[in-house]
């Protein structure tokens, strides 16, 4: 039966520093998620399962195929769809044979039918494109289901996918989610989607602790782990109050022997005693104090060891709170219009015709449709970085806008001098408390931000953003979940529910929208409308 066997395995980032160590996982015929928050070693770990790298220590056994989705990255030029699925030899030698060009030898070795493969698997994922398509003429969301329907063409043993809904669309994300429900061999998905979570059978969490495998899926695990959560820190407590009754209790017993020495002393000073009565006394003394020292060093010892043990099972973590000052947005105020707004880079073939739109006060408005709408070029449109083919826009207030590369942000400054450029006037102490509150405490701050993860870069452009003394009264997000681990998620969540300016959101994370309080939501597609 095929399996993956990782035994006392140690991975190490590119610089050398430590991910994890000493794991020890089998992955067999089932469908895993693994989680863990940014940085912990996710990708890394799919690239030691695939050879791509080599572990610091331990071992990787692979029985049977593997097939690594990676996340997005950009085709080389002239790359085809035929180039991805490994087929463009046989599509040629097909095509030589049906010209009536192919040698006796060339023909047995035909595959007759594999054109129709490779479309039937572009279809299951919602792909209508030939073999023949160049994969830089794809959208993001594009290629994505393009590499997926490969993945689902080789038909592996074990298919890995990391971040695989990353750019999808609704219906690109619900074409993932099917072929996860369907799929019956191994699977190893590093996700962050709520949702592709709730159809796994397993889920092994990445942390500081190591690796932990959970049964069941994305609901299942949660239950489970804030349940554990509980019981760590209720052990935690109970430990650490046992410590200090034993410190209690010894300097009691310690004091009240002291008492008993200094009477003793007394009686002795006065010669109430005889002599070989009171050196008796004192020994005895003696060695009730060294017999009770003895004793409460030992209780101490096991309060101590006790609560060292419960310490070691709960994580500790820099947890990300995002608390924002008031954008103080009257909720009369005309936040944002467009009027009669056509967008696109040929006349003849807008990706948005004669959209009008507006925004009054802070409200909370998410901006959906299929991928190739027109979202981004939309948002590119309010930001001043699009022009328009016709129509006009009116922005009334301040304005801040994170699209998925945080391109506000200049990847050759670090962290704390981007965020001194976006807030002017603002204070050393002022910046590092901003910084810090998104996790960028001390060194981490004076990171050259070209060197950061996605998640990384989001969290630094977040931190210039709305660190600030004064928020944007408008903020606009454009994919903001696709490269954040599930409590960093979370924790915006919760800062975004709590800001009082007007938000204008691209997502198609349903549950993160609905954790936002969205209210409205302008639809982009066939026919561009509000809801």
């Amino acid at each position: 039966m095929s399996s993956i066997r990782l035994a006392g395995l140690t991975g190490l980032t590119p610089g050398g520093q430590p991910l994890f160590a000493g794991l020890d996982l089998v992955f067999g015929k089932e469908r895993t998620g693994l989680i863990g928050r940014n940085g912990v070693g996710k990708s890394t770990l799919l690239k030691l399962i695939t050879g791509e790298r080599t572990p610091a220590a331990g071992s990787v056994h692979v029985d049977g195929t593997v097939y690594l989705l990676r996340q997005t990255v950009r085709p080389p030029v002239g790359q085809t769809i035929a180039d991805q699925f490994g087929v463009s030899d046989a599509l040629a030698a097909l095509r030589r044979a049906e010209a009536g060009r192919a040698g006796a030898d060339e023909l047995a070795e035909v595959d007759w039918l594999i054109e129709t493969r490779v479309r039937e698997a572009l279809a299951r994922m919602g792909l209508q494109v030939s073999a023949d398509t160049r994969l830089d003429r794809l959208s993001d969301g594009e290629r994505t289901r393009a590499a997926l329907a490969a993945a689902l063409f080789a038909a592996p043993d074990f298919l890995l996918l990391d971040e695989p809904t990353n750019n999808l669309d609704r219906a690109g994300r619900q074409a993932v989610v099917e072929l996860l429900r369907s799929w019956r061999s191994g699977a190893l998905v590093v996700s962050h989607d709520r949702e592709l979570l709730a159809h796994v059978d397993a889920i092994v969490e990445l942390s500081s602790l190591g690796a932990t495998r959970y049964g069941g899926n994305w609901a299942i695990y949660r239950a489970r782990k804030q349940s554990e959560a509980d019981a760590a820190q209720h052990a935690l407590a109970e430990a650490d109050k046992l410590v200090a009754q034993g410190r209690r209790k010894a300097q009691t017993a310690l004091e009240r022997q002291d008492r008993r020495d200094a009477a003793g002393a007394r009686k002795g000073a006065r010669g109430d005693l005889p002599r070989l009565l009171l050196g008796g006394r004192r020994e005895r003394a003696e060695a009730s104090r060294g017999d009770g020292s003895r004793l409460a060093d030992r209780r101490l010892a096991e309060a101590s060891d006790a609560l060292a043990e419960a310490r070691s099972k709960v994580e500790i973590c820099d947890t990300l709170r995002v608390v924002l000052p008031s954008t103080l947005l009257p909720a009369s105020r005309q936040v944002l219009r467009l009027d009669s707004v056509t967008i696109g880079h040929e006349v003849g073939r807008p990706l948005i015709r004669s959209l009008s739109f507006s925004m009054v006060g802070p409200e909370r408005v998410a901006l959906v449709g299929p991928n190739g709408a027109g979202k981004t070029s939309l948002l590119k449109l309010i930001a001043g970085t699009l022009s328009s083919l016709k129509g006009s826009v009116e922005l009334s207030v301040s304005m801040a806008m994170l699209d998925q590369n945080v391109a506000l942000l200049d990847p050759d400054l670090t962290i704390r001098d981007n965020f001194v450029r976006l807030n002017a006037g603002a204070s050393e102490n002022a910046c590092r408390a901003a910084l810090a509150t998104f996790q960028f405490r001390a060194e981490s701050a004076l990171q050259q931000v070209g060197t950061l993860s996605g998640g990384q870069a989001l969290r630094a452009g977040l931190a210039c953003v709305l660190g600030g003394p004064h928020p944007p009264e408008l903020l606009i997000l454009d994919e903001p979940t696709n490269h954040l681990d599930l409590d960093s998620i979370e924790a915006i969540e919760a800062g975004l529910r709590a800001y009082d300016g007007a938000l204008l959101v691209v997502s198609h994370d349903e549950h993160f929208l609905a954790n936002i309080a969205i209210e409205r939501r302008l639809e982009l597609g066939e026919q561009d409308r509000s809801t």
